[in-house]
Parts: structure tokens; C-alpha cells; sequence
């Protein structure tokens, strides 16, 4: 292993439990009491608030009176990032703090719809859909499930895999089916019946959740939503390989970007492992190469979107790291991987505070810290770089 990376992941578990959590966010400026009262009541109003505080340079937040404050799906991924820690390490103070982490999740999950759902803790108002603060939301709800599954394979506790069965309840009974055929299956981000926007990476979240529950329980009913979820995906990669972030593609100005296509390719990969099958493996293998070679600067750089190469952002980072990590890759991305690594910790961390800056942009960095985009995501990337080169030693 790589002492850094050790070093690194151990500080920022650790400060990230010392501050309960909580931190800004970069979606967060409706959280503002002066933006919230003049702009907050309509769709270009909460567009202008969320959008001009996230991209100052500077951190702002505090002079609008933005509190800090405690995002579900940072707990996710920090409960997240724990248990893969304690695979490393078998270290108990991961598994307690990750346990820890779970409680606090069940406690705030909601049961407005059938099933346990949580969303994000500000009002939210995308080009597609405005969600009032915890609204409940199908892409928080599976990160969140993605850390109680990894519970239960640890543990075998039975109250973790009760809490997937719920997830799953929650992401196949509530509101909306996009397009609901015998071959095709795909979910909308907010379960609202008029949210119509297809967006990707929700029904691949929402297949591998199926897919793990599923084969876990002996639940066809369960696999076969996996399967239909995984086939709308599977259709929708361009001939190239890559995704749009959005069906049809010109609903988003987004095109190809780097995030939301490492996780699409992880959601695959996670499915072969569930059901034990690889019917997609031509689709991972092409998407993977694409993720690669389009995605990423010769030097590691996480560029923006493959038309687009700034800002290089802290989580389109932790994704590469994360993407080139997984098992599915073997050893043939190792070199990618740490690459990406090595260029992280070069350019966007910042070693006195022990925390990750935001964003590097051509002519300045956004020097501030968000704990879950940030610096949660890069504690789930550490740790699976770290479990990946144990794996390379291994064998």
C-alpha cells in the first residue's frame, strides 16, 4: 500500500466524524435565508440562487448565512468509505463509526413513500426539476443503499439487508416510470409524477441496487427490474461508447461528462457481479476504454466533460480512481488510476488542512473544502485504490 494514501485516508475519516459531518455543499444557496426570500419562489429565481453561489470563486456561503449542514448522502459515503476501511485496515473503529453513520441514516430516513428514501437536506432546483429540502430522491436513496448493502456483506446483520429491501421498495413503488416496458426499465430522479427527465445514471443506480438485493433474496421479480434497467442502459450508449446525461440528449446541455459516466460503467459492473453474468461486458469494455481515453489529461486531469476541459473537479477525480479501481478492471487500468491519484493529491489537496480543494480551473483554483463533495467521495476513492493495489499484490 501506499503510505500517503494511508495517511491521507485515515486524517480525513477522522476529522470528517470530528465534525459530525457537517459542512457546505455545493448545491446549497437556497440554504441562504436573504436568497431564499428573494429568489426562492420561482424556477429562474432558484436557478440564479443555487447557480451563482456555486460557481463564485470564492467560498461565499458564510457571508450569505449559509449554515453548515449534514448531507444524506455524505453520510453514505462516508459510512461508505468506513467499511471499506475496515477491509483494509480490520480495524473495529471503522466498523463502529460506519455502524454509527447507519443509525443516524435510518433515523432520517423518510416514509413519505412506501419503503426508506432519504433526499438532499436544501431545497434543489435543476434545469428539470425543483425538490423542496429532503424531498426524497432515487439517486441519495441508492448511495445510501450502496452502503447498507456493503454492511450486511461484512456484518451478515439482517437489519442491513431489511434496509435494502426497503430502498428497493421505495425505488420501484414510488412515482415515476419513464418508460416501463417487458425490455426496458427507466426511473426518474424525483419520485414526482411530472419529473419526465430520463436522466442516465438514475436507472443504472437503481439497476445494481435491484441486481445486489435481488440475487442476495432470491427475488426475481427484483432481477428482472435489474434486467430492464441494465437493457435501457445498454441502449443508450452511443455507438462510441459514452452516455449523454440525459434521453433524449438535448433535454440537458450536459453531454458527456466524467462522473455520471464512471458511475454508469460501476453500476454495470456491479450488476455482472450480482447475477453473476456478463451479458454487458462488450458495453462496460467499450465504455470503460471511452471513460479513459476521453475523459482524463495524459497527466490524470479529470477534464470537465469530453468537450470541455475545465474545471478539473474534485469529484470527477474520485470517480476516475474510484472506476480504475474496481475489480472488473483488473490490472489494466492500474496505471490510469494512479495517475488520476497522483495528480489529485498534487493539484487538489491541501495537506495543512488535511482536506480537498473544490475545483482547478485554467487561471485560478477554488481553494474550499465541501465534506461530501469533496472530501467524502475521495475517502470512498482512497480506500478503493488502496483495496484495489492489495488485490495487484495478492496476485
Amino acid at each position: 500500500m501506499r503510505p500517503e494514501s494511508v495517511a491521507v485516508l485515515k486524517k480525513l475519516l477522522l476529522s470528517a466524524a470530528a465534525q459530525g459531518y457537517l459542512g457546505y455543499d455545493k448545491h446549497d444557496g437556497l440554504l441562504s435565508p436573504m436568497l431564499s426570500r428573494a429568489l426562492g419562489k420561482t424556477r429562474i429565481g432558484r436557478l440564479i440562487a443555487i447557480q451563482t453561489v456555486m460557481r463564485m470563486p470564492w467560498n461565499c456561503r458564510p457571508m450569505l448565512g449559509i449554515a453548515k449542514s449534514c448531507n444524506p448522502k455524505g453520510l453514505g459515503l462516508f459510512a461508505l468509505a468506513n467499511l471499506k476501511a475496515y477491509r483494509l485496515f480490520t480495524d473495529r473503529q471503522f466498523l463502529d463509526e460506519a455502524e454509527l453513520i447507519l443509525d443516524r441514516l435510518r433515523a432520517m430516513a423518510s416514509r413519505q413513500f412506501p419503503g426508506m428514501s432519504w433526499g438532499y437536506q436544501y431545497p434543489w432546483q435543476d434545469a428539470g426539476f425543483f425538490a423542496s429540502a429532503n424531498f426524497p430522491n432515487r439517486v441519495v436513496t441508492c448511495w445510501i443503499g450502496q452502503a447498507f448493502f456493503e454492511a450486511w456483506k461484512i456484518t451478515g446483520a439482517g437489519r442491513h439487508f431489511d434496509t435494502c429491501k426497503e430502498i428497493c421498495a421505495f425505488l420501484r413503488s414510488a412515482p415515476n416510470r419513464i418508460r416501463d416496458t417487458a425490455d426496458e426499465l427507466c426511473l426518474s430522479y424525483v419520485p414526482d409524477a411530472s419529473a419526465r427527465w430520463a436522466v442516465m445514471d438514475v436507472s443504472a443506480l437503481c439497476g445494481r441496487m435491484f441486481a445486489q438485493t435481488g440475487a442476495a433474496a432470491g427475488d426475481t421479480g427484483l432481477i428482472d427490474d435489474a434486467h430492464r434497467c441494465l437493457r435501457y442502459i445498454a441502449r443508450c450508449q452511443t455507438p462510441y461508447g459514452a452516455w449523454f446525461y440525459t434521453e433524449p440528449a438535448n433535454d440537458s446541455s450536459i453531454t458527456h461528462d466524467n462522473y455520471h459516466t464512471g458511475i454508469i460503467l460501476d453500476c454495470i459492473a456491479d450488476y455482472h457481479d450480482a447475477v453473476n453474468d456478463d451479458p454487458y461486458r462488450e458495453v462496460y469494455e467499450k465504455g470503460i476504454r471511452y471513460y479513459a481515453e476521453n475523459l482524463f489529461e495524459p497527466d490524470g486531469a479529470p477534464r470537465w466533460m469530453t468537450d470541455r476541459r475545465y474545471p478539473y473537479d474534485i469529484h470527477g477525480a474520485a470517480q476516475g480512481i474510484i472506476s480504475f479501481s474496481h475489480p472488473a478492471c483488473g490490472k489494466a487500468y492500474a496505471a490510469t488510476a494512479e495517475r488520476i491519484r497522483a495528480w489529485t493529491m498534487e493539484n487538489l489537496y491541501d495537506s495543512r488542512a488535511g482536506e480537498f480543494w473544490y475545483q482547478k480551473h485554467r487561471y485560478f483554483t477554488k481553494r474550499f473544502t465541501f465534506m461530501r463533495w469533496c472530501n467524502g467521495w475521495m475517502c470512498v476513492a482512497l480506500a478503493s485504490y488502496l483495496l484495489a493495489r492489495r488485490r495487484s499484490e495478492e496476485t
